[in-house]
């Protein structure tokens, strides 16, 4: 059985579109690349993943539950925590205290301030933010702005975590040292990563299996190196084979 099984669903909004009939799977332990061009439906797919958005079809489920359409809290309980695109965290809350709510309210959730707050501390050393927990969350740079939304998720304390473009805006040496922090969060954490990304580098240095969404389809699904010599996927989304 998979961690995570998607199959069948479909997403649209009036007259468009969004996903059409999406079938896929996430093993536990792996990091699966989810790739297209904008607009192809990947954010979609993790609102309906997240529980955000109920589909028009089809199902979703997680250790072989139905959490299909479930409410987006009660599946942050079950173990699946998530980031957004444009990170919005408590700007005069400290990082520390941004991380600890996360915490107090995820899977297995901590009923004390006192017990959050040596965890929340483990996590921000996790993502390379040991030094700035006292620091405000209005005050941080755009990479750290990332690496707090990667730690408010963590807090949560998935099995599954889906990472909405953690990487876009970054130069290529802080996009290494992101690559390496979910690296460290697959290995010594023991979570499991589906992540939307378009630093092609990302994705081939870091997933075992992309899957490829193009207008709300699947047009393909294979490793990095089958993925980026794939036809279709050069034509509609690469342009050119990169390995």
């Amino acid at each position: 059985m998979s961690l995570l099984e998607v199959a069948g669903v479909s997403q649209y909004f009036g007259g468009v579109t969004a996903l059409a009939e999406i079938d896929m799977t996430v093993e536990k332990g792996e990091i699966v690349g989810l790739i297209g061009s904008n607009g192809a439906g990947k954010t979609t797919l993790f609102n309906v993943i997240g529980g955000y958005y109920r589909p028009s079809g089809g199902t979703v489920r997680f250790h072989g539950e139905h959490i299909t359409g479930m409410k987006p809290y009660l599946i942050c309980r079950k173990g699946i925590a998530r980031t957004f695109q444009v990170v919005r965290p408590m700007r005069n809350m400290t990082v520390l205290r941004n991380v600890m709510i996360g915490r107090l309210f995820g899977r297995d959730r901590i009923k004390t301030e006192f017990q959050a707050g040596p965890e929340s501390e483990r996590i921000l050393e996790t993502v390379g933010l040991g030094q700035m927990m006292h620091v405000l969350a209005q005050d941080l740079t755009l990479v750290d702005h990332k690496k707090l939304e990667m730690a408010r998720a963590l807090a949560c304390n998935p099995e599954l975590l889906l990472l909405d473009e953690v990487l876009a805006g970054l130069t290529a040496t802080e996009t290494a040292a992101a690559m390496k922090i979910v690296r460290n969060v697959q290995e010594e954490m023991g979570v499991t990563i589906l992540m939307v990304e378009h630093v092609m580098a990302a994705v081939v240095g870091l997933c075992s299996r992309v899957i490829v969404l193009h207008y709300g389809r699947k047009i393909a699904e294979g490793t990095p190196k089958e993925i980026t010599e794939n036809p279709k996927v050069i034509e509609a989304y690469l342009g050119e084979s990169i390995v």
